[in-house]
């Protein structure tokens, strides 16, 4: 049972929630900042495409792959717990990086890096929901959360921008050590111990199939490998019928006959599949094809992170007003007009252009995060709340592997006309995860998930 007993005083929740903040902060930050350094990382190690492509994917493939086993464990074995072991090895794959000699060693220190990072997001949003009870106090708690990832993300590329031209690529990496040791003695000090009630099997069959299924998809795009998507798809069916089969599954399916929450699923892979191509793509062709540095490459991706800083928050308070329609027509529309630019670029656009591009996708970003995260959990019983975020912030990392390892399966306008319509189909789940008929399905889900369900490893 939920081993929280005491009431916590309004301080001690405001320092709950900015601890758990940290905890987004720098693997929100990480996804991004690292795009900048990819440039030097290549002339440093003599690295190909391919192998920069999977210094990001290997983070997000990881991340994606574990945030619902670290999510169950945490159920299981104590969310405080878990927390604090994953900053400690987040800390420990940081550092790695940085002292990485070989292309292969850091893609190697990136794996263990992400096995911290998917200790602590998903676990952090689950603590989140344990301490902010009141629906109100909840909602606000969440906006919060949204607007940190929206701005996280953006202040990476301009962080690491000035971080690698003054003391190279491996200070992006040294940046998370002290946020990670600042986390730990918060958490130490102000979070409170707690476990599920109803605490899940860890269901190792499913999370393989779910590798299986990840890895098999990222590795064929990059690759270029047509054989290996049949592996794919017959790993995903394997996993689908598993899990329906199990009473305590991985993940469990029955989230998705709410059409809010698929939706919100759905639209994070298309919104963070454009930002990890956007962040990949622009990032060698403002430092290799326009030949800037990195500084002034964190400079320009400045209207970016400028824009985001605005509409992150902004988004946060008109979903809490007017629901999630509004944004999510509004970023689709950023978004779209942003891809359908990015197919114009060459190596003599005016800068002026590029900022403008930027800033424009930077609104359409910052507006995403909040309908995500709230879509994804209203309605959802307070013990499976951190379950369904953690298949929302699962559905982010999936969406950046996917964006990333289409940059080498797609170049140029091809890329972005893809984009695109990815883009423009968010606008269209806006509309229906907001109709009586989702709200209705919604309402049919939240009954079958109070359920209690027996706890079992097998």
């Amino acid at each position: 049972m939920n081993t929280i007993v005491e009431e916590l005083t309004p301080r001690r929740k405001i320092l709950v929630l900015a601890t758990c903040c940290l905890s987004l902060l720098i693997v929100s930050m990480d996804s991004t900042i690292v795009n900048v350094a990819i440039p030097a990382i290549g002339d440093d190690l003599d690295a190909p495409l391919p192998r920069l492509q999977w210094i990001i994917d290997i983070y997000t493939l990881t991340l994606a792959s574990l945030l619902m086993l670290s999510g169950a464990a945490a159920d299981r074995y104590g969310r405080r717990r878990v927390f604090r072991i994953g900053l400690v090895i987040f800390a420990l794959g940081s550092l790695a990086c940085s002292l990485a000699p070989t292309i292969e060693t850091l893609i190697g220190a990136r794996f263990l890096q992400a096995v911290g990072g998917s200790m602590l997001n998903p676990v952090a949003m689950s603590i989140i929901t344990q301490v902010f009870t009141g629906r109100v106090e909840r909602a606000r708690a969440i906006g919060i959360w949204g607007a940190v990832v929206g701005i996280s993300m953006a202040l990476g590329p301009m962080v690491g921008g000035g971080l690698i031209d003054l003391l190279g690529w491996q200070s992006v990496f040294w940046i998370n050590l002290p946020i990670c040791l600042l986390a730990l003695v918060l958490t130490t000090i102000f979070v409170p111990e707690s476990k599920s009630a109803t605490a899940r099997g860890l269901d190792p069959i499913g999370q393989a199939l779910a590798i299986v299924f990840l890895s098999a998809l990222v590795f064929g795009l990059i690759e270029q490998i047509s054989a290996i998507f049949l592996a794919a798809a017959i790993a995903f069916a394997a996993f689908v019928w598993h899990e329906s089969r199990r009473t305590d599954p991985f993940i469990d399916l029955r989230f998705f006959r709410s059409v809010p929450f698929t939706s919100a699923t759905v639209i994070a892979i298309f919104a963070y599949a454009a930002l990890g191509a956007f962040l990949f793509t622009c990032s060698l062709y403002l430092q290799t094809v326009r030949g800037y540095s990195a500084v002034h490459t964190g400079l320009l991706y400045m209207a970016m992170a400028v824009a985001m800083l605005f509409f992150s928050p902004l988004s946060g308070r008109l979903v809490g007003r007017f629901g999630t329609r509004p944004s999510l027509i509004s970023a689709s529309i950023a978004l779209t007009v942003a891809a359908v630019l990015f197919t114009r670029l060459d190596a003599y656009t005016p800068v002026w252009m590029l900022i403008v591009v930027f800033a424009v996708f930077g609104i359409g970003f910052g507006l995403i995060n909040a309908p995500i995260t709230t879509s994804a959990i209203s309605g959802m019983p307070l013990d499976r709340a951190g379950a369904a975020a953690a298949v929302a912030s699962t559905s982010r990392q999936v969406g950046v592997s996917i964006g990333v390892a289409l940059c080498g399966a797609l170049t140029g306008a091809g890329l972005w006309w893809l984009i695109a319509a990815c883009t423009a189909s968010i606008a269209v789940l806006g509309i229906v995860s907001n109709t009586r008929w989702a709200e209705r399905s919604r309402a049919r889900v939240a009954p079958m998930l109070e359920q209690k369900v027996p706890a079992h490893a097998g």
